[in-house]
Parts: C-alpha cells; structure tokens; sequence
C-alpha cells in the first residue's frame, strides 16, 4: 500500500505499532507492508529501544526531559491545542501524559487554560453531541465505509473514502479519491485487504456504488465482496446514525483537517490525509475508547487476501441454478426475477422449515428468501448479508 501513499515514517509507526498486537507471523507481516523480515525486525528493535524517535531515519532523541513547571505547563497546553484546534481538555491531557509531560493537570484545568488563552470557540463547543452507538466484539468483525462530502480542490473535487474498524475506531483508509465509482472502491479496498486482511463484515449507507437506493442492496460492489466472503449491511434509509462511528469520523475529519485547509490535487490531499490519519489513529486520544488511542485496540485481520478469487461452491442438497442476463433463473418450469448484479453467477436454492418458503443463497450468504406461490423474493427477517 500504502509505502506510495504514505510517508514512510508514517507507514513504520502503523508497522510497529501493529506488529506488537498482531497474531500473524513476522514474516507475513512482512509481506502485507512490502517490507522484508531483515527490515522489520530492525525497526521492531529500534522502537522497543527509543519509541517513535527510534524509527527516524535520523535520531532526534533529546539528551533530557525538562521537568515541567506551571508555565511550562500552559505553554504544552496551548502548543498541542494549536496544532490540535478541534480538541479539548480531556483529549489534549491524555496526550500530554502520553508524551512523558510531567505533572499534568485536570481536563478542567486545562480547559480553563484555553479560555484564558482564548483558544475555545463557544460556538462550536454547542455544537458536540455524541452519537448513539453499538459495537463490534472484535477488530474486523465490521468495517464501516462512506464517502465523506466531495470537496473543492486546485484541479477539481476531492471525494475522500473512508473505511473504519467498528470495534476499535482504528480508520483503516482515508483515500482521496476523483470520483466515487465501483472500480475507484475496489482498489482502494484491494490496497488496504492486501495489508490489514479482510473483515467479516462491511456496513454502508444505501448509496452507490455499494447500495441500490434503498432496495435489495445489491451491486457490483457487494456481490464482489460477497465472493471474498465478506458480509454486507445496508443501514436503514434516511438513518445515518447507523454508521455513526463514520460519520462522527467524519466530523473529527472535517473539524481538525478540511476546514481550514485547501489543496492543490489528488496528490496533496492525500499526503494531508495520511499525515492525519497517523495521529487519529496513534496518537489522538478517543473518548469512547475511555481516552486510549484507536490502535490499542486494533489487532491486524489474520485472514489474508487472495489474489484470485475462490470458487462458489454449494454443499449437497442445495439446488444450483445460474442467472442468466437480465436478473432471471428458472426452477420448476417456472421463470423467476433476481438482480442484476448477479447475472451469470451460480446460486443456490435451499428449502426452509417453512412451506413454499426457499432460501436464496450465494456462495455462503443467504441473500433472499423466495415464495414459490408468489414468486416473489424478498429479503430474510434476519439480516441478508449475515455470514453463516
């Protein structure tokens, strides 16, 4: 991936960082950054060594550490405020503490530092409400992906897609993208599957490229992800809520990054991204999180990408059919509409405990449920895309 979209100190954190909560092999970790053993082993021991300072191409330990004194202390606070205008006084003493700055004191007082320094907007501060929000078990059991609103930029728009783990916030890809396209996605997705593996579940909104509108939720994109035998969910209608982890990270996005900076291409925002990115994930204390970063709690996917894609197959007693063009398969004699997205894959037909009542699977992902009086197919009362 990423070693031409990120900067390479940036990419030797997230490596290390990882490595420590990593239940793959060295030399597969390797692989997955395009590195080799020899080399990550040696940035492993420089940052067991030095931290951070430990991984520069240059060493720029300090000899000492100052002790901090109350001036000093408002001088931390307001150093780390500006170059972090969007947080506040809890999140800016974790990382204070997590920096070695001695005697640090209460988010109240920090916060109270910022007024007299005037570095609080009241306004803006009315406008924080958190989200209501459920959470995964574990790194990788869901992704959630969106593209935040394009923006203006030298050469046109900047269409930012964003994919976070849902258990651990960790945001696995901040891509600046020129368009929002089923091809655009799928590479962005292939470049972080090669290095983080593949999650058991991704949940969008309803929008293309990953969602229909509203219907069935089928796509070109989802039925590729499907194949990898990776789960989709489609949040309700209207209800952005649903991904509010994404779109809370889109505000902290916006807030700390895209407000108050403009960019010449493609290029520049991305190197803008990446440099971010590295923060919100190392370094920017997350409330949620009780205040730890989000790659505390990310552990890198031990099931890796495969280059070429698995075959569909169907265990016995399972009725194959292929849908031909234009969204059709037939049983019984009987012809039945399906989606398009599916044209001239297999699917499998599989009776319920219900009369009349056959699940419609592909590869292992029950998809729909069809009414063999009605003929029609609808979605299951379970979720569609849960992985069996």
């Amino acid at each position: 991936m990423p070693w031409k979209e990120s900067s390479a100190m940036s990419l030797r954190i997230e490596f290390v960082r990882l490595a420590q909560r990593s239940e793959l092999g060295m030399a597969e970790l390797c692989r997955r950054f395009g590195i080799s053993r020899e080399t990550g082993y040696k940035w492993a021991r420089r940052y067991a060594i030095d931290g951070v300072e430990g991984l520069s191409d240059r060493s720029r330990r300090p000899h000492r550490r100052a002790r901090s004194t109350t001036a000093a202390i408002a001088q931390h606070v307001t150093a780390l405020r500006r170059e972090h205008p969007a947080w506040g006084g809890r999140k800016l003493r974790r990382r204070l503490q997590d920096a070695g700055v001695e005697d640090v004191p209460a988010a109240s007082t920090i916060t109270d530092i910022l007024h007299r320094e005037g570095l609080i907007d009241m306004g803006e501060s009315g406008k924080h409400r958190a989200f209501l929000r459920f959470e995964s078990e574990a790194p990788n059991h869901t992704w959630q992906m969106d593209y935040k609103g394009h923006f203006p930029i030298g050469t046109g728009r900047c269409h930012p897609l964003t994919v976070l783990d849902d258990h651990s916030r960790f945001a696995l890809g901040l891509i600046a993208c020129d368009n929002e396209r089923t091809e655009t996605v799928q590479q962005a997705l292939i470049a972080l599957f090669r290095v983080y593996g593949l999650p058991w579940r991704f949940l969008t909104d309803n929008g293309p490229p990953w969602g229909d509108g509203g219907g069935p939720g089928f796509t070109a994109l989802t039925v590729w992800l499907m194949r990898l035998d990776i789960a989709v969910s489609h949040g309700r209608p209207y209800h952005p809520q649903t991904q509010g982890k994404d779109e809370r990270f889109h505000r902290t996005l916006n807030a700390e990054l895209l407000r108050d900076n403009a960019f010449r291409d493609q290029a520049d925002s991305q190197r803008a991204f990446d440099a971010w990115r590295k923060v919100y994930n190392h370094e920017r204390p997350h409330e949620a999180l009780e205040m730890a970063v989000p790659a505390s709690r990310y552990k890198i996917s031990t099931r890796s990408y495969q280059e070429q894609l698995p075959a569909l197959d169907y265990d016995s007693g399972v009725v194959v059919r292929k849908v031909g063009e234009g969204g059709r398969f037939t049983y019984k004699g009987r012809k039945y509409s399906f989606p398009k997205a599916f044209d001239g894959y297999p699917i499998g037909l599989r009776m319920t405990a219900t009369e009349d009542l056959m699940d419609i699977l592909f590869g292992h992902h029950v998809i729909l449920q069809l009414n063999l009086r009605s003929g029609i197919a609808t979605k299951p009362v379970k979720d569609v895309s849960a992985h069996l």
